[in-house]
């Protein structure tokens, strides 16, 4: 059977670890889908990561499991499994692990993710 156009099926999908010191899984990054991206992050415990904002890009989190503090635009909240956060475009962001065990959470940006968009803040 031949694979669909319309299906994605890249598996497994991998993990890496970048400067921002979390774990990242490219769920979907496609230059024909430039609307949106997906990821999932990774967070060990005890881990911050680094302080940055997306240039014109809306950010999403949805936490899958563990707990945390996110930090947005100098204001703070306890996070944990279902919640949501929205993080409007050149917004100055970062997440806190809080728990003992991972902290795991999906990542949507509109338009999607790029490394270009990237802009550190912060150590």
């Amino acid at each position: 059977m031949t694979t669909p156009s319309w299906l994605r099926a890249d598996r497994p999908i991998p993990e890496f670890f970048t400067p921002e010191r979390c774990f990242i899984a490219e769920l979907h990054n496609d230059p024909e889908t430039p609307g949106t991206s997906l990821a999932r992050a990774r967070v060990e415990p005890g881990v911050t990561t680094q302080l940055h904002a997306l240039a014109g890009v809306l950010e999403i989190y949805v936490i899958e499991a563990g707990e945390g503090e996110v930090e947005i635009d100098g204001e703070t909240a306890e996070v944990g499994p279902g919640d949501r956060v929205v993080i409007a475009p050149d917004t100055p962001q970062r997440i806190a692990n809080t728990g003992p065990g991972d902290l795991v959470f999906l990542c949507l940006c509109a338009p999607r993710f790029t490394p270009e968009a990237y802009v550190t803040l912060g150590p």
